[in-house]
């Protein structure tokens, strides 16, 4: 059955709006969006580049990965200058990123950009950065010692710290709560198939339970072996994911989560990144317009 759904879909997709047409990819009151990391794959690595592919596929809201923002604004190559070119780093092109985006219809809710080891006035710079793009948080790989470093920082900029679980969840000692104790400006951005990969459990458990501290969620679609390293990604439909009730809980409870899309399936023949994620855009919201 879901692999006949999925079929469907593909036969459904619309790849390219108008020139004069913004994307809409909020579906049923439920906003879908991807991190562009899904891009990876095409061969314009730019940030213009990248802007295109989102409006390519559909999207009217994205994570944006960090290194073809600050490369738009200029940041040298030598990971010394690099360091201390953020500490200095003007706003103004970052300003001028914004409105590229919002001029496509492109929100950016979340940034990708940081890391826990940085000098204090490299994480307030891409706090700033953050900002100025008009998104509301930074996102990192979960961990105790990030959620201790940048807890302060989130309080200190008013702004959320969104922390990101691979297989994680699947290790007998954790757990999310430890985490977000931590401080309260600290979220989740929650990946349901990894969390289904690693653990064999609905993810719907934990967004019912901890909705009001996850900001986003990532979707993709993974199986069930007993061995996280050895379960593939899949298109969207032909795992075990439920990804289908996921997008229709945070519909029916109107949680006021973004439900973003990573891809990270094998791209199959005479297709590409652009391609399959207008594929995923096209089976959500034929799950939230039912």
């Amino acid at each position: 059955m879901k692999k006949v759904f999925f079929i469907m879909v593909t036969a459904a997709v619309c790849l390219q709006c108008a020139d004069d047409q913004k994307p809409n990819s909020k579906f049923g009151g439920v906003q879908v969006g991807a991190i562009t990391y899904s891009f990876r794959q095409m061969p314009d690595k730019s940030l213009e580049g990248i802007l295109n592919y989102t409006v390519q596929a559909g999207l009217s809201s994205v994570e944006l990965m960090g290194g073809a923002v600050e490369e738009f604004a200029g940041i040298p190559e030598d990971r010394d200058e690099q360091r201390e070119w953020r500490k200095t780093a003007s706003m103004d092109k970052f300003k001028q990123i914004k409105k590229m985006f919002n001029k496509k219809g492109v929100n950016i809710h979340i940034l990708k950009l940081g890391d826990s080891r940085w000098s204090d006035e490299e994480i307030d710079y891409a706090f700033m950065v953050c900002k100025t793009l008009g998104a509301k948080g930074i996102t990192l790989e979960v961990g105790e010692e990030a959620a201790k470093r940048m807890a302060p920082f989130a309080d200190k900029h008013k702004m959320y710290v969104i922390m990101h679980n691979h297989g994680q969840p699947g290790e007998p000692d954790f757990s999310f709560d430890k985490l977000l104790a931590y401080g309260p400006r600290l979220m989740l951005n929650f990946d349901v198939g990894h969390y289904y990969a690693a653990t064999g459990k609905n993810p719907c458990d934990v967004i019912k339970r901890l909705n009001k501290r996850i900001y986003s969620l990532h979707l993709k679609d993974r199986t069930w072996v007993g061995d996280y390293r050895n379960s593939d990604n899949l298109p969207f439909g032909e795992g075990e994911t439920p990804l289908v009730e996921i997008l229709q809980l945070v519909q029916k409870e109107k949680y006021p989560l973004y439900c973003d899309i990573e891809l990270e399936y094998k791209i199959p023949g005479g297709s590409d990144a652009v391609k399959e994620t207008a594929k995923c855009v096209e089976y959500c919201r034929m799950a939230l317009e039912k």
